[in-house]
């Protein structure tokens, strides 16, 4: 298949490695800045004036908002060591901190908030260098739930801008709109194929601010009164070092945000690698700990400058499944188009002039295709009755509070009503009921030895010992050490030279999981993943495989599953081996 290409209408055009026309690239990327670039201006409006905080801190948080979104943007579509996920994933305020926020201004000005928001930045810092020991709560059941509420949190929002129009307006003005920008999107995405496809949304905008400017919703006024280029006055607020008791009462409260926003970007890398590729491919956790060192980065930035904190919007994978394009280019671009913006009040007003129920139609089609996504993500997985379970008391505790139909009058006054937001409490029961889940497994077995082919006698033992404790005959404990040994052969045949490779340790974790067992291999990292390696192996039609494919073509046969995360520090290969047909 040739890069540009796809088999079916519907698929990607453009994978993140390749390089679609700069029209295009440019024009998706305007795409994503339109639909996102109102929530870092009205945002930080919003905390800012609840906490009456002086009009020049309003101007110059919104700017900081909007430029900082940018330059994180742009920088989660490149890999820069471990910063940036390679993918395209746009970066703007976060809505989960909006009422821990206008707290910390209220009780102690755009100082505190600094310092509380450095604080959680840094917390994300670490949540992403630790990643890996956190891979048991955070997991595709949660991150698909998170995903799934995620339109869930905005409907009310999105269904509100049909709403928006000014007083007066005819009463066929905003239903016209709205109605025009939804058959122009869905319209050319069900029927065209090819580049009209890719332009799908940008169509259903103008078809639909055309409407909307026939009947007088277009807001040439705002336009017409913004200054071409201008910069806010500087007004840093400097920290609030006095930590006294509403600092230390806030806190808990934002590092707690903090965990949540770190879900919100793991959900988000999940979804868009999801849909960013023609040929399925395990998911690089790398670049997943990239996306989360970006956004604790952006917001040590936004604290400095005394801005709220910024969160990843997965509205790209979104506008991916749409129009086929995942290419890096279009994230850099949008990063470009919104650090321009910033210097450019009337090209922002043009943007923020769109009429509302345009804005509404567009959100809708997007989140339809989130919560696919979210459950895409956790039908991958493997959904037994345990996450079924999860996802769906998660989700729907999450629309319970979202909708205060859960004890409104108690949510709302317990920790400054942060789990009033379905995303927050939805996302914290599935991380609950994922720890319980953990908790009532078997007990683990454990060895440790040296990654080398002479600690085969020792795992040998070890599986052997494993399959008696759990009362399994001996062509199971065969089987486990067959598989056992492959795995360790598989995880040794990298490409990094001999003297790499000397001094790594493997720890071997053997459990029991319903009627199979489960082999966690956890070693340094490597270069090559097997999961890939072992669908592309499963993909040809040559019988006479590389020496170096025989160990995974037999791994293929011993196990039911397999599953390789690979993060910066370690790498975890999980294997699931079924007891062999009795008979």
């Amino acid at each position: 298949m040739s890069a540009g290409t796809t088999d079916s209408p519907g698929g990607i055009r453009y994978q993140p490695d390749e390089n679609p026309p700069a029209a295009l690239s440019f024009g998706l990327g305007l795409q994503l800045v339109v639909l996102t670039v109102a929530v870092p201006i009205l945002f930080p409006i919003v905390v800012m004036r609840a906490a009456d905080a002086p009009e020049a801190s309003v101007a110059w948080a919104v700017f900081a908002a909007v430029a900082i979104s940018g330059v994180t943007t742009a920088l989660q579509s490149v890999r820069i060591g471990r910063i940036g996920g390679g993918h395209v994933l746009v970066m703007g305020s976060s809505a989960a901190f909006i009422g821990v926020c206008i707290t910390a201004v209220a009780e102690g000005g755009p100082a505190m908030l600094a310092t509380l928001v450095v604080i959680s930045a840094l917390f994300q810092i670490l949540l992403s260098v630790r990643l890996a020991q956190f891979r048991r709560i955070l997991t595709p059941t949660v991150s698909g739930t998170v995903i799934m509420l995620i339109p869930v949190t905005v409907v009310q929002f999105v269904f509100g801008l049909l709403e928006d129009v000014p007083e007066g307006s005819p009463a066929l003005a905003a239903p016209l709109s709205a109605l025009a920008t939804a058959i122009a999107i869905c319209g050319i995405s069900l029927k065209a194929a090819g580049a009209m496809r890719l332009w799908a949304p940008v169509i259903g905008v103008v078809a639909g601010s055309l409407v909307g400017g026939f009947f007088g919703l277009y807001d040439l006024d705002r336009v017409a009164a913004a200054p071409w280029i201008g910069l806010p006055q500087a007004a840093w607020p400097g920290f609030d070092l006095d930590f006294g008791p509403a600092f230390r009462a806030l806190v808990p409260a934002f590092l707690l945000v903090a965990m949540i926003g770190t879900i919100r970007t793991i959900s988000s890398s999940v979804a868009v690698q999801r849909a960013s590729w023609r040929r399925r491919r395990a998911l690089d956790f790398r670049a997943v700990q990239g996306a989360v060192n970006v956004e604790g980065i952006g917001n040590l930035v936004c604290g400095t400058a005394g801005t709220v904190p910024n969160t990843s919007y997965s509205v790209a994978a979104s506008l991916t499944e749409l129009t086929g394009v995942a290419a890096r280019a279009m994230g850099i671009a949008a990063g470009t188009v919104f650090v321009a913006l910033a210097f450019l009040p009337k090209a922002l007003a043009v943007v923020l002039a769109i009429p509302g129920p345009v804005v509404s139609a567009y959100l809708t089609v997007l989140v339809a295709m989130l919560f696919l996504i979210g459950v895409k993500i956790v039908i991958q997985d493997g959904l037994d009755y345990r996450k079924g379970l999860v996802v769906g008391f998660a989700f729907w505790v999450g629309v319970g509070f979202q909708f205060d139909l859960i004890f409104p009058e108690r949510v709302s006054e317990f920790a400054g009503g942060l789990f009033a937001n379905g995303m927050t409490s939805g996302g914290l029961v599935a991380i609950l009921m994922t720890l319980v889940m953990e908790f009532a497994k078997p007990r683990r077995s454990r060895m440790e030895a040296e990654l080398r082919a002479s600690a085969l006698p020792a795992i040998k033992e070890f599986t052997g010992a494993f399959a008696s404790h759990w009362g399994w005959g001996p062509a199971m404990a065969d089987r486990l050490e067959a598989a056992a040994e492959e795995t360790l052969l598989a995880v040794m045949q990298d490409d990094k030279p001999a003297t790499e490779r000397a001094g790594r340790r493997l720890r071997l974790i053997a459990y029991r999981e319903d009627d199979a067992a489960v082999l966690e291999f956890v070693v340094a990292p490597g270069e090559e993943n097997l999961e890939d390696r072992m669908a592309l192996i499963g993909g040809e039609t040559d019988e006479t495989p590389e020496e170096r494919d025989v160990s995974i073509r037999l791994l293929r046969h011993l196990a039911s599953s397999v599953r390789h995360q690979q993060y910066h520090d370690i790498d975890i290969v999980t294997v699931r081996v079924s007891p062999p047909p009795s008979g």
